[in-house]
C-alpha cells in the first residue's frame, strides 16, 4: 500500500515557498529573525518561544520554514518589539539588561485600532496629512534630542513599538530619536 506522506521534494518546496512568504510578511524568514535575536541576546530558542507567548515547536516550525505565519497577534506584536528593541541595541546587553527587556516584551499586547465604519449616508473621513519633523525647540533642541536625554535607545524603540499603531506621528519621533543615538 503506498504511502499517504508527500515525497520529501515537496516538503522542500513548501519550506522554500514559506520562506519567501515570511520575507513579503516579515520582512526576513523568521529563521533569520530567530537567530539574530537568541545571537544578540543570548537565550535559547526555548526561551524566546517562552518570551512570545509561542510553544517552542510551535516556534521551531516557524523558524524552520515548516509553517509560515505567526497566527498569535499577540505573539507578532512582542516579536516586532524585541526586534525593533534589539536593532537599537549596540552589541550584547547585560545578563541583567536582558532579563527586563525580555519580561517587558513578555507583557507587550497587540492593541486593535479601531476604524470607523463608513456608511452610506456618512461623508468619507479623510487621511491625515503627514507632519512634517518638529522643529527645533528654543535653545536649538529638537524634540528627539530631548528624548534622547532621558531614554536609552532600546527603550525609545520599544516605546515606538507600543505608540506605533495608535500614534504613528509621535512613534515616528521616537524611532528617530532611538536611531540617531
Amino acid at each position: 500500500m503506498p504511502s499517504r506522506r508527500t515525497p520529501p521534494e515537496s516538503d522542500a518546496g513548501r519550506v522554500a515557498e514559506n520562506r519567501a512568504r515570511q520575507r513579503e510578511l516579515y520582512g526576513a524568514p523568521l529563521g533569520e529573525r530567530v537567530h539574530v535575536l537568541t545571537t544578540v541576546l543570548g537565550i535559547t530558542q526555548g526561551r524566546l518561544a517562552d518570551v512570545l507567548g509561542l510553544s517552542p515547536a510551535m516556534l521551531s516550525q516557524l523558524a524552520s520554514g515548516r509553517r509560515c505565519k505567526i497566527g498569535d497577534p499577540d505573539a507578532l506584536a512582542r516579536l516586532q518589539a524585541l526586534d525593533e528593541r534589539c536593532a537599537a541595541l549596540e552589541g550584547r546587553p547585560p545578563a541583567t539588561a536582558v532579563g527586563a527587556l525580555l519580561d517587558e516584551v513578555a507583557r507587550v499586547q497587540w492593541r486593535w485600532t479601531p476604524v470607523t465604519t463608513v456608511t452610506a449616508r456618512a461623508p468619507a473621513v479623510p487621511a491625515p496629512r503627514p507632519r512634517p519633523a518638529p522643529a527645533p525647540a528654543a535653545g536649538g533642541t529638537s524634540a528627539a534630542d530631548a528624548l534622547r536625554r532621558i531614554a536609552a535607545p532600546a527603550r525609545l524603540a520599544a516605546a515606538a513599538a507600543t505608540l506605533g499603531p495608535g500614534f504613528p506621528e509621535l512613534a515616528e519621533v521616537l524611532r528617530q530619536a532611538a536611531g540617531r543615538a
